[in-house]
């Protein structure tokens, strides 16, 4: 089996509201590009990747000369093919491997006949646990419904997803709002959910001595783990006498920084992103040294749509010390590419697809509704905020929003 052709698409799918992170916004819509690797013998293998609201389209076809007549199957190949750690400091193709990867996993298990939990061992559960994910949100503006800004707005948020889907650990994006209005909400969500696992994610926007100050103030909180209090493993290093959990999804993204926190322990818990990674395969490597070094491990959620979705669950399906439920943006979306809808949630989980490959299907009428929106709408800035035209954060910041200020009006 040999590659004869590589596909790339970008699709625009809406949100139920524009999500707000302290770097900017996902503007009420995702930006993915969706990767289709056909082999001679007629099967097509599925990838896809994000761009922070850009394309990523011309960078994919840019590979197909790359690509062209490689075997599938030498997935070690691959890596150096397009993606040689040297190179990579001219032309980073990190997150492009990963959704090359994608499709040959799927090429692989649907010549084969297997799922492909079992190319990389064999699941060890069937259904991924998964935390609600919350953000603060701004209405969206079609509709004037969405709104998440205030600290009952959060509670009620979190109560109704946990109701619709089961979720028992609660995640909110911080780093939006001055610290002690985000603690406000934060104790808010924790008495409205009692009982339940909570986690807490400024993405490294505050400084040290604020990160301290928070950190001390909900350490009687049910806190499942404190992710990404401030940027850089020494400043997380300096948390660690807090006695709350560190987790990370931004400085612990490849194995020589992996190294260096078991060296030099700054993270208790590492966030694996099979595209930050390089693919599911990587992931799992990493996994096994964090299972070596006694390091807990999760499924990080970079605003996936299914077919990312379904390498977050063949890659849960398969660690063994995975002790966290999963992040997923996927309950904020209106809508998916692929046959079937949307993957359901079952008291807080999903299940791990069974069928040959990824085990999902592109909805190719799905795919060419979302990429004429695309055409419409065009990219967006994820480092921009709609809300404040010309901000742009500090790190660690002290440009915070106004929770009551006016809301854009237009997307």
């Amino acid at each position: 089996m040999h590659i004869v052709d590589i596909r790339a698409t970008t699709v625009t799918v809406p949100l139920e509201a524009p999500l707000l992170h302290s770097n900017g916004a996902h503007w009420g819509r995702f930006v993915r590009t969706i990767v289709e690797v056909e082999a001679d013998n007629g099967l097509v293998g599925l990838g896809e990747l994000g761009g922070g609201g850009q394309s990523a389209q011309d960078a994919i076809a840019g590979l197909r000369e790359y690509l062209i007549g490689h075997d599938p199957f030498a997935l070690e190949a691959l890596r150096f093919a397009i993606a040689n750690p040297t190179a990579s400091l001219y032309n980073n193709r990190t997150q492009l491997l990963a959704a090359i990867e994608f499709g040959c996993l799927d090429l692989i298990g649907q010549q084969l006949g297997v799922p492909v939990h079992d190319l990389l061992g064999g699941r060890l559960r069937d259904t991924v646990p998964f935390a609600s994910y919350l953000f603060f949100r701004y209405a969206n503006p079609a509709t004037g419904v969405g709104e998440i800004r205030s600290p009952d707005q959060l509670a009620a948020q979190a109560l109704d997803l946990k109701l619709r889907y089961g979720f028992s650990v609660h995640k909110l994006k911080g780093g939006v709002f001055p610290p002690e209005y985000e603690l406000e909400c934060y104790r808010t969500l924790a008495e409205a959910t009692a009982g339940d696992l909570l986690r807490y994610d400024p993405n490294g926007a505050l400084s040290v001595s604020q990160a301290r100050r928070f950190g001390r103030d909900i350490a009687d909180l049910p806190n499942d783990y404190y992710e990404d209090p401030v940027w850089g493993l020494n400043g997380m290093r300096s948390l660690r006498d807090l006695g709350i959990p560190l987790a990370t999804n931004t400085v612990v993204v490849n194995f020589e920084q992996l190294a260096t926190n078991v060296r030099d322990p700054a993270v208790d818990v590492i966030l694996l992103d099979t595209t930050f990674w390089g693919g599911i395969r990587p992931c799992i490597k990493a996994a096994a040294v964090c299972e070596t070094f006694q390091l807990g491990v999760a499924v990080h959620s970079s605003g996936e749509l299914g077919i990312q979705l379904a390498t977050m669950l063949h890659l849960g399906a398969v660690l063994p010390n995975l002790d966290h439920a999963a992040d997923a943006h996927y309950h904020h979306l209106t809508d998916d590419i692929i046959i079937g809808g949307k993957l359901p949630y079952i008291q807080g989980e999903i299940a791990v697809p069974t069928g040959p490959g990824l085990g999902v299907t592109l909805d190719h009428d799905k795919v060419e509704q979302y990429a004429e929106l695309y055409r419409e709408l065009g990219n967006y800035p994820y480092d921009r905020d709609p809300g404040r035209p010309g901000w742009y954060p500090l790190v660690p910041n002290d440009r915070w929003a106004d929770p009551t200020a006016d809301q854009p009006t237009d997307l």
